[in-house]
């Protein structure tokens, strides 16, 4: 079962440093592009990862194509799919052994999630983790090191 308890929440977001953010958009007013920004004010290192986009630019970051194009490891990924389009991504993440999949608000996949799990990945499902760090009070990462 995915781990949204606030105190592994508090785990995650304190330790994680870079980000992998899968579906990733270069349109201002989609979610993903506000959630990247944020995290980005926060002090994380966030890859943008998009297909449709790779080798452009986004937020100062190079856009991959996929998780296996990425230049350097990983601590998380986060992904803003629909959730019929996450099985090829978890499953990457999991051949990757990236620690944390963490998917959005509205982005459930239960069997994914049990598949992640099993392969000793830790999983938060339906959850964002801009709302996230407010609520747990997570200070920016400049401020933790």
């Amino acid at each position: 079962m995915p781990s949204n308890n606030p105190e592994q929440l508090r785990h995650i977001l304190q330790t994680v440093k870079t980000i992998a953010l899968v579906g990733a958009s270069e349109k201002t007013n989609r979610p993903s592009h506000d959630v990247m920004a944020y995290l980005q004010a926060h002090g994380y290192r966030v890859i943008p990862v998009n297909p449709r986009l790779a080798g452009q630019q986004l937020l100062g970051e190079t856009v991959y194509a996929d998780l296996s194009a990425l230049p350097e490891p990983v601590d998380m990924v986060d992904l803003f799919l629909a959730p019929e389009r996450t099985d090829a991504v978890i499953d990457q993440a999991i051949g990757l052994t990236i620690p944390v999949v963490w998917m959005q608000i509205g982005v459930i996949n239960e069997d994914g999630a049990a598949r992640a799990e099993t392969a000793g990945l830790t999983v938060v499902m339906d959850r964002c983790p801009k709302q996230e760090i407010p609520r747990l009070g997570i200070p920016p990462v400049a401020e933790r090191t």
